[in-house]
């Protein structure tokens, strides 16, 4: 059996002017959190879907990376990721891309296998398995 997590979503009123709230009451990180149109296309304060896949996205590659990083030997000093989500609105809305940002210090690895366990770590995460639909790029950088 896997691990099953969950959120929820509160709305009240039409898709301009009402409201939300999301909850993660599990780890109790988001615990009435506004969202809502202006949340997502406005200045207002709160959240909105592609910053929280966004999250989802860096936190779950980088650490897909960390564990590829320890199966080849490599222990990272620092692997700090940016992800960056886009909505188009041409046609409707949609993800139309996603852009990975990683700027890492692993002592010993070379530029090619870093690079080459960077890519299996984007292409294999479960959120970029389950984002597949949408172009996902990665810059990777390997500094210090």
């Amino acid at each position: 059996m896997g691990i099953s997590r969950h959120a929820t979503a509160h709305w009240e009123g039409d898709l301009k002017g009402g409201k939300g709230t999301l909850d993660t009451p599990q780890s109790g990180l988001l615990s009435g959190t506004a969202y809502g149109f202006n949340t997502r296309f406005g200045d207002k304060k709160g959240t909105n879907p592609e910053e929280l896949i966004a999250a989802a996205h860096a936190g779950c590659f980088t650490m897909a990376l960390s564990a590829k990083l320890g199966e080849a030997g490599f222990t990272p000093t620092a692997l700090d990721t940016r992800a960056e989500v886009d909505l188009s609105m041409e046609g409707g809305p949609s993800l139309s891309q996603i852009r990975l940002k990683l700027k890492a210090q692993v002592p010993g690895i070379d530029e090619k296998q870093f690079r080459a366990i960077a890519d299996d770590a984007k292409q294999n995460c479960p959120v970029s398995k389950a984002l597949s639909a949408v172009p996902i790029s990665l810059e990777a950088e390997l500094v210090g």
